[in-house]
């Protein structure tokens, strides 16, 4: 473990957020890493980066998931807070982001959003727009039939009927708690 200290003089949080496509977490994740003054390391963008490059990578979702482990433990090591933005639908992705913390000294904080609301979910789904190149939005019926591990040791946040304010400020609340 390494003694690395954020710009808070405490050590650095590693603010892992996960959930179904939609949820609002890459919303949230901006808003998280705007406030922290954090590395916002979003799973979707490494894995397009991996599926546009000439390396024919079989398993773009390990290997974006491996690479932005690897990306967010660097940043950790520096003393630097980082928020990790990914759907996280494994154990496994679960389990290698709680590493990353331990591995580089960082206190991890992990928040399950979801959107309990269907209709607002859909909508927010149905009506995305990629903000990535290349990026292929999922529809609704994949998301709707998309089912998570278990994810115990997360705190859950419902984003559901709540502005993005009022969710990144919840979130922060749950990242302080953690200091």
């Amino acid at each position: 473990m390494h003694d690395v200290h954020s710009t808070s003089g405490s050590r650095p949080a590693l603010v892992v957020l996960g959930g179904l496509p939609g949820s609002g977490k890459t919303t949230l994740a901006r808003g998280v890493a705007r406030a922290l003054r954090a590395v916002h390391v979003r799973v979707d963008t490494v894995e397009q980066a991996v599926l546009h490059s000439s390396l024919g990578v079989p398993a773009v979702a390990e290997a974006g998931y491996a690479a932005a482990m690897g990306v967010a433990a660097d940043n950790l090591r520096l003393g630097l807070d980082v928020v990790a933005d990914s759907v996280n639908p494994v154990a496994a992705s679960q389990d290698g982001w709680r590493w990353v913390g331990a591995e580089s000294g960082a206190r991890v904080v992990e928040i399950l959003v979801v959107c309990t609301d269907p209709v607002a979910h859909r909508g927010r789904v149905e009506g995305r727009e990629a903000d990535i190149p290349g990026h292929v939005q999922p529809t609704w019926e994949g998301v709707a039939t998309t089912e998570l591990d278990a994810w115990a040791s997360a705190a859950v946040l419902d984003t559901a009927g709540a502005t993005p304010e009022e969710s990144v400020a919840a979130a922060l609340a749950l990242v302080a708690r953690e200091r």
